[in-house]
């Protein structure tokens, strides 16, 4: 997030740089990376604004190749002015994937921005439901059923992406790009493609597999290997904003916080998985993290939850 929202926008890339360096990189991105489009738009926002750093600073014309270790400290400091953290870090790493890209095609000799200090991210703990809560979201398209403010169809569609959301633990680009053939209604799991193309098994739980073939056998007109599990009425594939959209609505159904994404599905998934006392690798390769640290955050959340009910219940707490 900009801290200068009011600031003018920038002029737009110049065609040339957009066609020769910007262009094939999100093509990368997006056809062979598998990066979200979310991703792909913020690292096309980081290159402008770099672009435009380097114009101002009259370090060439592009000068991709040129920068020193001190141009990029310049870069870092003159943007922690104008960019949070989080954003900072987002441009730098979506900035470092831009040089590693065109160094492998050997137009670029080297990466300035491998290893370059930044600021350190305020740690913040994700944020959760209850499983009350959680229950009360995904009640939420039956009770529009039961007072018949919504039809069948897309009332058990939108509980069908709920559950999923929170029984498999996916990822919202996930949920959308999920195709009948990549579920095993025998084992009740589903083959799903994650970030860098990696490949996972998920369960997706006993109630998510019941309400998925529920909606298959009462409600779906295409079923082929191919077909999208979650579609419009129009029979096209459910996109992210869709998605989002649905969750809000529901949110606001069961008076939740409006500030909660699809994402906290998963958060949530997580948090109560290992509040059960799942192990913590195991949960690691059900979200499909790389590394242990990106899963460990949510051990966070579980200490604070048997904290609270140590204080509660122990008579020395």
């Amino acid at each position: 997030m900009s801290k200068h929202a009011s600031s003018p926008r920038p002029e737009p890339l110049p065609a040339d740089i957009t066609g020769a360096w910007l262009r094939p990189f999100l093509d990368h991105l997006r056809k062979e990376r598998r990066y979200s489009a979310y991703t792909a738009r913020n690292y096309a926002q980081a290159f402008e604004d770099f672009f435009h750093w380097l114009r101002s600073a009259q370090r060439g014309e592009g000068g991709f190749d040129v920068l020193s270790p001190r141009d990029v400290r310049d870069f870092v400091i003159e943007a922690q002015r104008r960019f949070d953290r989080r954003t900072l870090h987002n441009h730098v790493s979506g900035l470092r994937a831009f040089y590693r890209y065109w160094m492998q095609r050997g137009r670029l000799e080297r990466n300035p921005f491998a290893g370059v200090r930044l600021p350190k991210l305020p740690r913040s703990l994700p944020k959760f439901l209850t499983e009350a809560q959680t229950a009360a979201l995904l009640e939420g398209p039956l009770k529009l059923l039961r007072n018949k403010t919504l039809a069948a169809p897309e009332a058990w569609r939108d509980r069908l992406a709920l559950e999923l959301l929170y029984g498999g633990g996916l990822r919202v680009s996930e949920l959308v790009a999920l195709n009948y053939g990549a579920v095993d209604f025998d084992t009740g799991s589903a083959r799903v493609l994650g970030k860098g193309r990696k490949e996972r098994i998920c369960p997706l739980g006993a109630t998510a597999m019941a309400v998925l073939r529920k909606f298959r056998d009462e409600f779906a007109k295409k079923t082929g290997p191919a077909d999208p599990v979650l579609v419009t009425p129009r029979q096209q594939r459910l996109s992210v904003r869709a998605v989002q959209l649905l969750v809000k609505k529901y949110l606001a159904l069961a008076d939740l916080p409006m500030d909660l994404s699809p994402h906290k599905l998963r958060h949530s998934y997580a948090t109560h998985l290992l509040n059960s006392g799942a192990d913590l690798r195991a949960v690691q390769e059900l979200l499909g993290h790389a590394n242990l640290t990106s899963t460990q955050v949510y051990t966070h959340t579980s200490v604070a939850r048997l904290k609270e009910i140590h204080a509660k219940a122990h008579p020395r707490a």
